[in-house]
């Protein structure tokens, strides 16, 4: 009996393991963190020599959790892209009725400001080299930059901008977006938010189109 009783807390004892070990694999968190690992891989051994098992194993979670969060490594360096594109329309949206299409567009960026929090200002910059250095990464970085735009085109036309005016209005809102979060991404900490630096390269933009005339 007394060989059984030992026999048992030995498996209770690698069970509890076995378990507390799993659920460590899924604490809450398993996405932000496999984005992290996935960039400091990316800036530590290049994106190429980077495997989805390295990924999984630095964010400490398995390949299967991976695979529900993202098909496949490229997409780490996009996460986020739906809620940006809605954050946009949204705020597209719900600009007041009287609002032409720029100062719509500026809404939206407000909009989706607030999705950027301290983490996306830290990653930012390793991110921008890891895309950078990939063909692949920019190849996707591109389309991500034509959903944007197709988000704000096709929020701005729900509203009666004509086609070809609501296409440039997108176009330049995400590129102010950009160039905007590239600034908040350099900047100090104590500093205003990404929706300043956005809005101001808004009206840089805005500026230099007039010039064009």
């Amino acid at each position: 009996m007394r060989q059984l009783s030992h026999h048992r807390t030995l498996v209770t004892g690698q069970l509890s393991r076995h378990y507390d070990d799993r659920m460590a694999r899924w604490e809450p968190g398993a996405r932000q963190r496999l984005v992290r690992a996935a960039v400091e891989l990316f800036t530590e051994q290049g994106y190429d020599a980077t495997t989805v098992s390295q990924i999984a194993d630095r964010a400490g979670v398995t390949k299967s959790t991976f695979f529900r969060h993202f098909p496949d490594k490229r997409e780490l360096l996009v996460a986020g892209q739906e809620t940006l594109c809605r954050l946009l329309a949204d705020g597209v949206a719900d600009a007041p009725e009287s609002a032409g299409p720029m100062a719509a567009v500026a809404a939206g960026l407000e909009r989706a400001s607030t999705f950027m929090g301290p983490e996306n200002r830290e990653l930012g910059p390793q991110i921008q080299a890891a895309v950078a250095a990939s063909v692949e990464l920019q190849e996707r970085d591109a389309l991500k930059t034509v959903g944007l735009a197709a988000a704000l085109t096709e929020a701005l036309v729900a509203r009666g901008v004509p086609e070809m005016a609501a296409h440039l209005s997108g176009e330049l809102g995400v590129l102010a977006f950009k160039r905007g979060f590239a600034r908040w991404s350099e900047a100090d900490d104590d500093g205003p938010g990404l929706a300043h630096y956005a809005l101001a390269a808004l009206d840089e933009l805005r500026a230099a189109s007039r010039a064009l005339d």
